[in-house]
């Protein structure tokens, strides 16, 4: 005899057949459409049962997106500079459903790409083809980051950052700014050897006015009195001497005659013989 199934076993069956599940992971949400309407409230991550035939349930990443785009960038003096540049941004999960809603699922194509170009032309045509290799790059990045944000803001997308990862200058404009910072370099070099030449003659300078101020203040000891003690002091050391000498003094300063003929020796230098 075959077995029947309870009436709860039949309804259980009924509900397992017409009973769908999604899981959501982390960094998305789930936004659940029924008869083609969004649901309100988003899911986040979790097990979120529906209904199949009726409900389904659309994942939407809340994490940063890295967007990559190549384009010519027009310049302040009408040249096109070929560009890589990165945008970053996320979707705020509150208006996940409000984005489906009125963009659709494509918002990249959509929205951020248009805004992005309309942004990126606007800015980039105020700045000089050089800019984009110098400080100003920067001053680029965060002026289309800023236009994007005003627009993008309030319909859920948050614009995190804009790097410009790589610039194709046109070949004469390219080598024209690399002849201009080697020119800055040698004026750099060339300062430094001034300066460094500067210095050593200041030093030396300084120097030579230690030397005449220690001449002069020699010279401003050397009195009469002083010039007298110094005599007796060479006197003392000349009868110390065990050999021949001949001495003149006109009772000042000794004069030593070398035997040898070598001419005379100022006693008070401190020679012997």
């Amino acid at each position: 005899m075959k077995k029947l199934l309870f009436p709860g076993a039949w309804l259980l069956l009924a509900s397992l057949l017409f009973t769908g599940c999604a899981v959501v992971q982390q960094g998305e949400v789930g936004v659940k459409r029924t008869f083609g309407k969004y649901a309100d409230r988003p899911y986040t991550e979790g097990l979120r049962v529906f209904n199949p035939f009726t409900s389904t349930i659309v994942k939407v990443p809340i994490q940063t997106e890295n967007m990559e785009v190549a384009l010519n960038l027009p310049s302040k003096e009408g040249l096109n500079i070929r560009a890589e540049i990165s945008i970053l941004y996320n979707i705020q999960s509150v208006k996940a459903p409000e984005i489906l809603r009125n963009i659709g699922p494509d918002y990249e194509e959509n929205v951020i790409l248009p805004v992005f170009r309309s942004a990126v032309a606007d800015v980039s045509a105020r700045f000089f083809a050089k800019d984009m290799h110098t400080g100003e790059r920067s001053t680029i990045e965060t002026d289309i980051r800023d236009q994007m944000s005003s627009i993008l803001a309030e319909r859920g997308i948050t614009v995190d950052a804009v790097l410009i990862k790589s610039i194709q200058l046109p070949a004469n404009l390219a080598r024209a700014i690399e002849e201009k910072l080697e020119a800055e370099q040698r004026a750099l070099r060339m300062e430094f050897v001034l300066d460094e030449a500067r210095r050593e003659a200041e030093r030396k300078r300084i120097e030579a006015e230690g030397v005449r101020d220690a001449q002069n203040i020699i010279s401003e000891g050397l009195d009469p009195q002083v010039l007298q003690f110094k005599s007796i002091e060479a006197f003392l050391e000349l009868a110390k001497s065990p050999n021949t000498k001949v001495i003149i003094s006109d009772g000042d300063l000794p004069v030593l005659l070398s035997p040898e003929g070598a001419g005379p020796v100022p006693s008070h230098t401190g020679l012997k013989r």
